[in-house]
């Protein structure tokens, strides 16, 4: 590398193909360091006696030269050490019962090679063991720790053929897309017990426990759509533009995924104008931040229907508060399914809760109304929007659903004209109950999934 930097081919080379080369030079250099380093541990290493698996088997033979490969961040390296087999063992007479010593292939596991004893009709096998894989901690299969980490990061951005891509890019080493998602299973198999290990325990009486629940749209692949969704899919396959979807078409490729949370929040009172200010185009001085939530919990199905996720829900609220001395306040995205499987929770563990419908959905209604009065851009649908959101959030949602009904009849909409319109109107209506904000902002509760819609926007 060095007698090259200094030649004349490198000397008229622009430094993007000096950074190629070197890349490449460069990671060759580390892979034959690894190399290097294994070759002369296994040179080292000592012959150990008494070495047993957990059969209780004695190892007395020792053989040198035993190879497996390991595909590291740098390339494939061979790692050599010494095998320990067991001593072929005297059939009693009469007897046809054998007992064979064989190699362990390279992607056995070193628990299979220590405690694999393994009984037959015709004998028992044991199996080589390894030491110096325990001592460098070797991985199950012929892939590296780094790999395996490289992996686990990409894997959590983007698809399994972005991850393959993005590690031959940063390394240069090709992996399957099979081996990929291999790995990527692999390094998520203690996710449930590192989050049962760090579940919040204690908290003050006087905290509120939060509950969230909201669905969210999960791309999935064909043969992973539900039965009426690919039938839908389908049938709005049929006659429609090759390159872009027709107005009001849809993808019919999404799955609702049930996102619940379980958080404890201590409450921050506030008033209208520290959630919406009288003006929206100027801020109002001093206002408060909502209540901060800690100790989150998590979790998501898009296999599990409503009811099951939310006794999940309700198990790890039930687990912080089993003697239901806090104040419980569950917010939902308004499905009717949601607020069901919460009451049902809620009847069969006697325990009060208070449902709220999430704010911003609430805002999301006014907005598709507003449409019906102002043409799109028009600032003044602004201010006419926080206007009846602080009507809402004063507890009064009945009487922004009555004024919206009357200004579509005075001005004539009718139709599609006012769909808008009716739909916030409905939804106001059919919610009432869940719309009490100004209770919430009185006692400090939260009023948003905030909790939910943070962790789905990095997830």
């Amino acid at each position: 590398m060095v007698a090259w930097l200094d030649g004349p081919e490198a000397m008229n080379t622009g430094h993007g193909d000096l950074e190629a080369r070197l890349s490449v030079e460069g990671r060759e250099q580390q892979r034959l360091l690894l190399q290097g380093h294994l070759e002369e541990r296994a040179a080292r290493e000592r012959r150990r006696t008494g070495v047993t698996g957990s059969d209780g088997a004695l190892r007395p033979r020792v053989e040198k030269g035993h190879q497996r490969r390991l595909s590291s961040v740098f390339g494939s390296v061979a790692v050599t050490r010494k095998a320990y087999r067991a001593a072929p063992s005297q059939p009693r007479a009469g007897s046809t019962t054998h007992e064979t010593t064989v190699d362990a292939t390279p992607d056995t596991t070193l628990d299979t090679m220590v405690d694999a004893a393994v009984g037959g009709a015709k004998g028992a096998v044991a199996v080589n063991l390894y030491p110096a894989d325990a001592v460098l901690n070797l991985p199950v299969g012929r892939h590296s720790a780094g790999l395996a980490r490289l992996v686990a990061v990409e894997a959590a951005r983007g698809s399994f053929d972005e991850v393959v891509a993005a590690i031959e890019r940063a390394t240069g080493v090709g992996l399957g897309k099979r081996q990929v998602e291999g790995l990527a299973r692999a390094a998520a198999v203690d996710v449930d017990a590192f989050y049962t290990a760090r579940r919040p325990t204690g908290c003050a009486a006087d905290q509120v426990l939060g509950l969230q629940a909201d669905g969210k749209g999960v791309v999935m692949r064909p043969d992973g759509l539900r039965e009426a969704t690919a039938r839908a899919a389908a049938k709005a396959g049929q006659g429609k533009l090759a390159t872009r979807l027709s107005p009001g078409e849809k993808h019919g490729r999404k799955r609702m995924a049930e996102v619940v949370a379980v958080y404890d929040v201590d409450p921050v009172p506030r008033s209208i104008d520290d959630i919406i200010p009288a003006s929206p185009r100027r801020r109002s001085p001093g206002r408060k931040r909502g209540p901060v939530a800690t100790g989150k919990w998590l979790t998501a199905s898009v296999t599990d229907d409503i009811p099951a996720v939310i006794t999940a829900m309700f198990d790890e609220a039930e687990r912080r508060d089993p003697a239901h001395a806090r104040t419980w306040v569950a917010l939902v995205d308004g499905n009717r399914q949601q607020i069901d499987a919460i009451a049902a929770e809620a009847t069969a563990r006697h325990v009060t809760v208070t449902v709220i419908v999430d704010f911003v959905h609430v805002l999301e209604y006014l907005w598709k109304a507003a449409w019906t009065f102002f043409c799109p851009g028009d600032p003044d649908a602004e201010t006419w929007v926080a206007d009846h959101a602080r009507t809402i959030l004063a507890g009064r949602a009945v009487d922004a659903a009555a004024t919206i009904t009357h200004q579509a009849d005075t001005g004539r909409f009718t139709g599609t004209e006012r769909k808008g319109a009716d739909e916030a109107v409905g939804y106001l209506t059919a919610k009432r109950p869940y719309l009490d904000y100004a209770t919430a902002l009185q006692k400090g509760w939260p009023i948003a999934t905030g909790v939910i819609e943070g962790a789905c926007a990095t997830s």
